[in-house]
């Protein structure tokens, strides 16, 4: 039996890249979802109802398809850490991270188009910044240029050097799509990535 294709509801490269590394065919669509967020809402719950809105979005008009969706947001002893987007920005938010926790809350969803039926799921990474001197976080920055990155940190590259410890059930959720999640949201659906990424 064909498996139903596999959509990625997101234009984020460091989205695209991790489902690639699972080695299985998909697609991308843009959600065009409003990403503004509610007043009042815990970032985790905005991150949760982000990405199943991404999913939906694509899912809406689609006769089959397994569509992902997934959102993150960061947050500081209860504050949100955005992205730093200008150079300036990145330094100071890492002069005010440095020995702090963050906690990324990368909310997922997974929705058949043919059925309607959606997972969503909720994974945290909670990631410990070590000390920082002003020469590291220079030549950091300078190096990886991680301004539309949450927390002014490109985990996937020498930003991983910043952390003392992370803490998650799930690794790859830092980034921004947590792959075990995923892999077993698609078994859910009949999909096994293992076999499926070797046909």
């Amino acid at each position: 039996m064909r498996n139903p294709p596999i959509i990625l509801a997101s234009t984020s490269r460091y989205r695209r890249e991790l489902l690639s590394r699972l080695g299985i065919a998909f697609e991308v669509a843009a959600p065009g979802v409003d990403e503004t967020p509610v007043v009042g809402e815990a970032p985790r719950d905005t991150a949760l109802r982000l990405a199943a809105a991404k999913a939906r979005a694509v899912a809406a008009g689609r006769a089959e398809g397994l569509i992902i969706g997934s959102d993150q947001v960061a947050e500081c002893d209860g504050e949100p850490v955005g992205k730093p987007g200008t150079h300036d920005r990145a330094v100071a938010q890492l002069e005010r991270l440095a020995g702090r926790t963050v906690v990324f809350h990368t909310g997922v969803a997974l929705v058949n188009a043919a059925t309607g039926r959606a997972q969503v799921a909720m994974v945290d990474v909670a990631s410990t910044y070590r000390p920082l001197s002003v020469d590291e976080i220079e030549h950091y920055l300078r190096r990886e240029t991680p301004y539309d990155c949450a927390g002014s940190v490109r985990s996937e590259g020498v930003g991983i050097a910043l952390f003392e410890r992370i803490a998650s059930d799930d690794p790859s959720a830092l980034v921004g799509l947590p792959l075990i999640t995923v892999a077993r949201m698609l078994r859910e659906e009949g999909v096994d990535i293992i076999v499926a990424g070797g046909t």
